[in-house]
């Protein structure tokens, strides 16, 4: 049995850029963190004496006979590319709702990558490989519209500048000024605005007009990334949490699918309650809002919204990792 756990990211500038479509012509970066929150992957081999052969346990329970009946996309595809052909039984479990726009897609593809390749016996790669394998995967055996930050947050983990190369090559740049990044997530709240959406729908919307009609506004977007970078490394905090309201003024031009009327009316309220700025992360749409707001409009600010599930987190460095692993059964 393994027992993989993968963290889950929060991305802060340069969202858009990481797209294939746009840095393969143009370069990118983003701007990026992971959590501590997770999603565990539990994998093992099946004994023959069981009436199914494969169980995949997820918002489902499946037991299927045969692989081409599993009805989780990337389960199946996973197992076909890892081109395992004995009985597997897989259990996903997640801190943070799926289609919440805190990279859970990639996240979970990377934690099953990494306890497949594990589970099978395969020679072990580093995380910066596991990324890349995991792009590839979602992007043209998957055949997502899913950009490629996702993947090399969960694996390598951390507050990372990642920027990306023509030819699908990308870098790693940590952020080490540990306590301003104390001071920044001291700042910050995360806000679960109850809408679930499909990410490869809202990129869907904009993706392919990056380099036309959206050119300019990516452009913008980019440049943001240095800019928070040097706000972060200075200790101009406050200054971040501004530049985040830019960056979600820039982001909505994207695509109307990127934000609504429930999210605009919420994020209008956080910012005259104190927010300096904020965003939607992930693709836009729903999911989880991140606003910097100091403590002392908090306790106003929750008070006027009772109902909003606000999700305390830290910043950690670690990528996906094997916490449980027993193969001699």
């Amino acid at each position: 049995m393994i027992i993989t756990k993968t963290p889950y990211r929060i991305s802060f500038f340069g969202g858009g850029s990481d797209y294939p479509q746009w840095y393969n012509l143009n370069n990118g970066q983003v701007l990026s963190a992971t959590i501590n929150k997770h999603i565990y992957i539990t994998c093992r081999f099946l004994p023959n004496f069981f009436k199914h052969k494969y169980r995949v346990v997820w918002s489902k329970i499946e037991n299927v006979e045969n692989i081409n009946q599993i009805k989780h996309k990337v389960v199946k595809n996973l197992l076909k590319f890892h081109k395992i052909n004995r009985g597997v039984e897989i259990h996903y479990d997640g801190d943070l709702p799926a289609r919440s726009g805190m990279g859970s897609s990639s996240c979970f593809t990377v934690g099953l990558m990494k306890a497949l390749n594990t589970l099978h016996g395969e020679k072990e790669i580093s995380n910066n490989k596991l990324a890349a394998n995991a792009i590839h995967f979602e992007q043209k055996i998957m055949n997502e519209t899913v950009g490629s930050q996702d993947q090399i947050a969960a694996s390598v983990g951390g507050f990372n500048k990642i920027i990306f190369k023509k030819k699908n090559k990308f870098l790693i740049k940590k952020i080490k000024v540990k306590k301003n990044i104390k001071k920044l997530e001291k700042n910050l709240i995360l806000i679960y605005t109850g809408i679930n959406r499909s990410a490869h729908q809202i990129a869907s919307t904009y993706v392919s007009k990056l380099s036309g009609t959206k050119k300019n506004y990516i452009k913008s977007i980019y440049e943001h990334v240095s800019e928070g970078e040097k706000l972060l490394n200075s200790g101009r905090i406050d200054e971040f949490g501004k530049l985040l309201n830019h960056a979600w003024y820039l982001k909505k031009k994207l695509s109307s699918a990127v934000s609504n009327k429930k999210i605009d009316e919420l994020y209008d309220f956080a910012v005259k309650h104190g927010a300096l700025g904020g965003k939607l992360l992930g693709a836009g749409g729903g999911g989880f809002l991140l606003m910097y707001m100091k403590e002392k409009h908090r306790k106003n600010f929750f008070q006027k919204n009772p109902k909003l599930i606000n999700v305390p987190f830290n910043f950690i460095n670690e990528g996906t990792s094997v916490i449980f692993q027993d193969l001699k059964r």
